[in-house]
């Protein structure tokens, strides 16, 4: 598996009151990141997908735990893993971190779609391909 990795500093827009991340928050952070992986790695950016594709990747399935807080200005480092592709799924795991320590761990499901219909479709070849590759790359390697 490779590891990508997207960097985020925690503004003030991300924060509640008492100047940490408002859990929802981290969503925002975390879809930026798989944009940026899509277009990346994938070479397929979320305009084109949901643009002249006419497809969508919705998250199906999500397990999030949140292990520290972040704060106000800190620097967060978004590591994105591909786990498992399906005919018209992949699986994602997700961590932030910031300097040696862990702030959230996230297991995902994306599932292919038409945007008209909703319903799932298989990977188009050469996006599968690039997830297939993004499986058996070793590890942290970073484009």
């Amino acid at each position: 598996m490779t590891t990508f990795s997207y960097a985020q500093k925690v503004r003030f827009r991300h924060c509640d009151p008492a100047g940490i991340v408002f859990y929802p928050r981290y969503f925002e952070m975390i879809n930026e990141t798989v944009e940026e992986w899509f277009a990346a790695r994938l070479q397929v950016s979320f305009e084109e997908l949901h643009g002249p594709m006419e497809a969508a990747v919705p998250t199906a399935v999500i397990d999030i735990v949140f292990t520290a807080p972040s704060r106000l200005g800190e620097d967060l480092e978004f590591r994105l893993e591909p786990t498992k592709i399906g005919g018209s799924s992949v699986t994602l795991m997700i961590t932030a971190i910031c300097g040696a320590q862990q702030r959230l761990k996230m297991n995902s499901t994306l599932v292919f779609i038409d945007q008209h219909t909703g319903r799932p479709q298989r990977w188009p070849d050469n996006i599968r391909t690039r997830l297939e590759h993004e499986i058996n790359k070793p590890v942290n390697d970073n484009a």
